[in-house]
């Protein structure tokens, strides 16, 4: 009896070390699939900081409108949502708050291969044009550009065809098509220069962000969790931006870290050899400068560098990943003593929030203006490094 005493009070000591070691779940939510336009996701995970602090990131994928609900109601903690998602859940009584702004341009643009006869949105009248679905930026973005150009849907022959817009294009289902403007026109344009898109040879892009300033995709939580665990909140922010950061700054080392996210990611042994050297030169250069017009050129060289030695397959999602970038940068300011400003990633302006509630309000989205203060915070951004 006594031993058995002894060894019920030792497998319980074994479960109290285990259960004080187990660290806390984060439900992080992304649309698509695993894409290297994540990879901050993937180096905030990397670099270690949660699990540092107790926690466990677990990534998952779906479509917007059901990732805005599932944080809502707390099933998710966080998530990559678009702007005017944040605005309809609110206005349905789902308090959902931006505490990141991650892009800073609308990323959202309609993609023409040169085999339709258009150019332009009024061309566009009585053609095919394709979208993810009614809902998200992509959505968001068509209807905006729609109407800018005296537009509705009716005027269009609109095609729901889920995130395969290039499989799509180059099959010829569709004549233009709603698309993220860092992916998808570079995907199509290899395709036609490996001759393996048709009679498509080239594409032109019509951005959304010329026509209209929207708030586009941040990361998302709930109020009840800004409420009761803030210093989470804090965490994770914090862990996001020092992550967006390396990838601004080291493109090369976002790519290696992503292999072990997303599957089928391009790569040969010469190829990481050639990153793997160019992540240590970048990290030797930004220990000597910050200066973003610097770091800005050393992509330009590395990229140039790539297509010298690589063919274009092997690094199209590496240039996805720089053209991704250019939309999560911001331009740097100079304060009244003439001295730049390091840009304020992540910041929301209340200018782009007023004119997003606006234009859903115009689309008939939103059936009226609503209060759009509390659909954001800067309150947990972090000091710029």
């Amino acid at each position: 009896m006594k031993r058995l005493i002894i060894g019920i009070m030792l497998v319980f000591a074994v479960v109290m070390v285990v259960g004080s070691s187990a660290q806390t779940r984060i439900r992080f939510f992304l649309t698509y699939i695993p894409n290297i336009q994540f990879s901050p996701v993937y180096v905030m995970d990397a670099l270690g900081q949660l699990d540092e602090a107790g926690y466990e990131l677990q990534l998952e994928h779906g479509d917007e409108p059901v990732g805005v609900d599932l944080i809502a109601t707390g099933d998710f903690d966080f998530g990559m949502i678009s702007g005017e998602q944040v605005l309809m859940a609110r206005f349905g009584q789902r308090p959902v708050v931006m505490v990141y702004n991650w892009f800073q341009a609308y990323p959202v643009g309609i993609i023409i291969p040169n085999t339709t006869p258009a150019t332009t949105m009024e061309e566009l009248r009585g053609l095919r044009v394709g979208v993810p679905g009614r809902f998200g930026a992509s959505y968001s973005g068509l209807t905006a550009i729609l109407s800018a150009n005296g537009m509705t849907e009716s005027d269009i022959q609109l095609e729901a065809i889920g995130f395969a817009a290039a499989d799509v294009i180059c099959s010829g289902g569709v004549d233009a098509s709603a698309v993220y403007i860092n992916n998808e026109p570079l995907q199509v344009q290899l395709r036609a220069d490996a001759g393996q898109c048709g009679e498509i040879t080239s594409v032109s892009v019509l951005s959304i962000s010329d026509v209209a300033n929207m708030v586009s995709n941040g990361i998302v939580t709930s109020e009840a969790l800004i409420a009761n665990n803030p210093a989470m909140v804090s965490l994770v922010i914090a862990a996001f931006d020092r992550a967006l950061w390396t990838v601004i700054q080291n493109p090369a080392q976002a790519y290696l870290i992503s292999l072990d996210y997303v599957d089928g990611l391009p790569m040969t042994d010469e190829l990481q050899a050639f990153l793997e050297e160019a992540s240590t030169q970048q990290q030797a250069l930004l220990a000597e400068t910050g200066d973003m017009t610097t770091i800005r050129e050393s992509r330009e060289v590395l990229w140039e560098a790539l297509n010298a030695e690589f063919e274009p397959e092997l690094i199209g999602q590496f240039h996805v990943l720089l053209e991704t970038i250019k939309l999560w940068e911001v331009e740097e300011t100079f304060n009244d003593e003439g001295i730049i400003q390091t840009p304020q990633l992540g910041y929301s302006d209340e200018a782009d929030w007023a004119q997003t509630a606006q234009i859903l309000v115009d689309l008939g989205i939103l059936p009226e203006l609503l209060d759009y203060a509390p659909a954001y915070t800067n309150d947990f951004l972090p000091p710029t490094p």
